[in-house]
C-alpha cells in the first residue's frame, strides 16, 4: 500500500518567533555565523561555525551561487507643487528608464505627479500596475540612471529589520560575489560566505559555479491562503548559463552532491530541469511555488537561512528536509541561541 503524503495548510508553517531572535546586524565576519547541519535521512543534527561548510563537501561536488546584486531601491522624493514627502521603491525596470515601482503614500501618488529627487533629475507618474505599484519615467541629465539609484538610493533592508540602514549595509547586505544587478532583496544565505572560503572549496576540488534570479519585493510578501495550492508567486527574473548546465549534468553524470545556495537558487534550478532530470541553458521569468510534497529534481543539499513563520522559503526548506524535522530544528535554533531571518546565522540541509 503506498503511504499517502500529509497534505498541509499554511498555519502548520507557523511557529513562535519573539523579536529577540531576529538579528538586527550580521555577524562580525561572514562565516563566523552558526551553521546547523541537518542530516534528512539519520534525521541528526549537527551545530558547527559556517566556516565548517568545507568539511561537507568532496571533490567534484559542485555548489552553486546567486550572483544577483542588491541595488540600493529606496528612494525619496518630493511631489511637484504640494512638496510632499513620498517613497518610491523600484522593483523593476520594464524598459529603459521606465520602472516599475511602490509608492508610499500611495493615496496621494496619482498618475501624472511628477516626483522631483533634485533639481535635475525626476519622474512622471504615467500607470497604476494590478498589484497597486505604479509605473514611472525617469528624467534625469549626465549621469546614467543606475549611477543616480546608487548615489541617491538607500539599501533596502527588510522590513523585519528595524533600524534606519546603515553605510555599512550597503556592503554586508550584499554578496561578496554579487555581479548582476537586479534584486532588491539578497540571497542572505550567500551573505556567509568570504573571498577566501569560496577559495578552499575550490582547494579541495569543489566546482562553484554560479545563476542568477533577481529576488523581488514579493519574497517578503505574507502568504494569505490556507490552502497553499491558491498561493500565486510573484514573478523573478532567472538565468542559468550554458557553463552551469553543463556543470550540473557533469555532476549528474557523476552521481556527485549538487548544493544550491539559497532558495532563490533552488527555484532557478528546479525551473529548467527538462525530461531525465537533466537542466538546460535558459533565461525567463519564474513563479514556481515549491512546497511539500514536492519531489526536488536537481538539489541534493540546500544552504539557508532560518526563515519567517508561514513564508514561502519556510515552505520550501519544509518540502526538502521535511516539515516535522525543519519544526524540531528550528526549535533547537532557539535553544542554542541561533539568530533568524536575513542578518541570521544559516543551515545546511543534506
Amino acid at each position: 500500500m503506498i503511504e499517502k503524503k500529509p497534505k498541509y495548510k499554511l498555519t502548520d508553517f507557523d511557529y513562535p518567533l519573539p523579536k529577540k531572535y531576529i538579528a538586527q546586524y550580521p555577524a562580525k565576519r561572514r562565516d563566523l555565523a552558526k551553521l546547523m547541519v541537518l542530516h534528512r535521512d539519520e534525521k541528526r543534527i549537527e551545530h558547527r561555525k559556517f566556516y565548517n561548510i568545507v568539511d561537507y563537501l568532496r571533490k567534484n561536488d559542485l555548489v552553486i551561487l546567486n550572483n544577483t546584486k542588491v541595488f540600493p531601491a529606496r528612494l525619496y522624493a518630493t511631489k511637484d507643487r504640494t512638496d510632499a514627502r513620498v517613497e518610491v521603491f523600484l522593483l523593476r525596470e520594464l524598459e529603459n528608464d521606465l520602472w516599475e515601482v511602490l509608492v508610499r503614500p500611495a493615496r496621494k501618488v496619482r498618475i501624472g505627479n511628477k516626483l522631483m529627487f533634485s533639481p535635475n533629475v525626476h519622474c512622471d507618474v504615467i500607470d497604476n500596475t494590478v498589484s497597486g505599484g505604479r509605473v514611472v519615467r525617469f528624467e534625469y541629465e549626465g549621469e546614467s540612471i543606475y549611477d543616480i539609484i546608487d548615489r541617491i538610493g538607500i539599501s533596502p533592508l527588510p522590513p523585519y529589520i528595524e533600524r534606519d540602514p546603515e553605510p555599512r549595509d550597503k556592503i554586508r547586505y550584499q554578496t561578496v560575489y554579487a555581479e548582476k544587478r537586479g534584486a532588491v532583496a539578497a540571497p542572505t544565505a550567500g551573505l556567509h560566505f568570504t573571498e577566501g572560503l569560496i577559495e578552499k572549496l575550490r582547494e579541495k576540488g569543489v566546482k562553484v559555479e554560479y545563476a542568477t534570479l533577481h529576488i523581488g519585493l514579493g519574497t517578503f510578501r505574507p502568504v494569505q491562503v490556507e490552502d497553499l495550492n491558491r498561493h500565486q508567486m510573484d514573478s523573478e527574473y532567472f538565468e542559468v548559463s550554458p557553463q552551469t548546465a553543463l556543470a550540473i549534468n557533469t555532476a549528474r553524470k557523476k552521481r556527485r552532491k549538487i548544493v544550491a545556495v539559497g532558495t532563490s537558487t533552488v527555484r532557478a534550478l528546479e525551473t529548467v530541469v527538462v525530461s531525465g532530470f537533466q537542466v538546460t541553458a535558459k533565461r525567463g521569468w519564474t513563479d514556481k511555488f515549491i512546497y511539500p510534497p514536492y519531489e526536488f529534481k536537481m538539489v541534493d543539499g540546500m544552504v539557508t537561512n532560518f526563515h519567517q513563520p508561514k513564508s514561502t522559503l519556510m515552505m520550501m526548506v519544509s518540502a526538502f528536509a521535511g516539515r516535522d524535522f525543519v519544526m524540531k530544528a528550528y526549535r533547537e535554533a532557539k535553544k542554542h541561541g541561533y539568530r533568524f531571518l536575513s542578518y541570521g546565522d544559516a543551515m545546511l540541509i543534506l
